[in-house]
């Protein structure tokens, strides 16, 4: 016959197991929810990426009907910003299907480095037509891409915000263990490299 005391002893180290079991449990879900939670707010932030960037692309084939009238033998330069615009949608569609995906983020700040970068060029000669630059058409889509170039940077700060809280969120222990379990890739920040893309184009007239 099992003495009263060992029974008593033994529940409680089963009790001790469980609660333990539970505890760890809690912890889990808890740690699961929080990766899902700031997951879904860099997708968010994402979101806000994407709606600019579309404004953006939209506004490029407006400019370049309105340069092409003042324009016309700088086919080169006009050809090379829709060419950009048109690779720019295509990384921005990726990107936006899959935020935070590494190579998805690193093809759209490749993108848009080459859009920031034939802009620049296109205004730099646009210089150097009086004419275009007094065009009131010019001139508005020059206010609308200012405002939408500062709205992009805005966007991609909060993005890059929330990613860094998702990253370090899923790197430190215990929570990579479950991360790692659970299937919670790292996400990429939306950064470009350049010192020159990093400015916006100068579009001023």
């Amino acid at each position: 016959m099992v003495p009263l005391f060992a029974l008593s002893t033994l529940a409680g180290v089963v009790i001790g197991l469980l609660v333990l079991i539970l505890l760890g449990l809690l912890f889990g879900v808890g740690v699961f929810n929080s990766l899902v939670t700031l997951r879904n707010r860099y997708k968010n932030a994402f979101s806000q990426i994407d709606v600019q960037l579309k404004r953006r692309y939209d506004l490029i084939p407006n400019l370049i009907e309105v340069a092409k009238g003042y324009m016309g033998h700088e086919r080169a330069t006009l050809e090379a910003v829709v060419q950009a615009r048109n690779q720019a949608v295509i990384a921005q569609q990726r990107a936006a299907a899959n935020p935070g995906d590494p190579s998805a983020m690193r093809e759209l700040s490749m993108a848009e480095g080459q859009v920031s970068g034939v802009l620049g060029r296109l205004f730099a000669l646009a210089e150097s037509y009086p004419d275009l630059k007094a065009n009131q058409n010019m001139l508005a889509l020059q206010e609308e891409l200012t405002s939408t170039e500062n709205k992009v940077a805005f966007s991609r700060q909060s993005f890059n915000d929330a990613v860094m809280a998702y990253n370090t969120q899923r790197e430190v222990f215990p929570s990579s263990v479950i991360a790692n379990l659970a299937g919670f890739a790292p996400a990429q920040l939306f950064e470009i490299e350049s010192p020159k893309e990093r400015e916006t184009p100068k579009v001023s007239f």
